[in-house]
């Protein structure tokens, strides 16, 4: 008994999918930083207030080279290199430190 052959999958559709998650999660990110800002300048302006909104910005910024890197990675064409574990850490704890700015805001 022979087996058919198993048909490839089509390499195209996995980088374009992670493509489109790269940049749901950047405009999520966007949101929550704009939401970080404007509830840390809300009851006036403070100077904790600023340090956290600025500090938001930056992960935000950082986040975003991140993801903007990786984008345009993915979209070069060819069979994607993995991501590198310097630019995963630093998604994850620019996602992280992103939490913890919310938590202090909230509290």
């Amino acid at each position: 008994m022979t087996r058919p052959p198993t048909p490839d999958r089509d390499p195209g559709l996995q980088p374009e999918r992670t493509r489109l998650a790269w940049r749901r999660t950047t405009l999520s990110s966007t949101v929550a930083a704009v939401l970080a800002a404007k509830a840390a300048l809300h009851g006036g302006i403070r100077a904790e207030g600023i340090v956290i909104c600025a500090l938001c910005c930056t992960l935000w910024l950082a986040f975003l080279t991140v993801a903007h890197h990786r984008i345009s990675t993915l979209t070069a064409g060819g069979t994607p290199p993995p991501l590198t574990p310097r630019h995963a850490t630093t998604a994850v704890l620019c996602t992280v430190a992103m939490a913890v700015c919310a938590a202090v805001l909230v509290y």
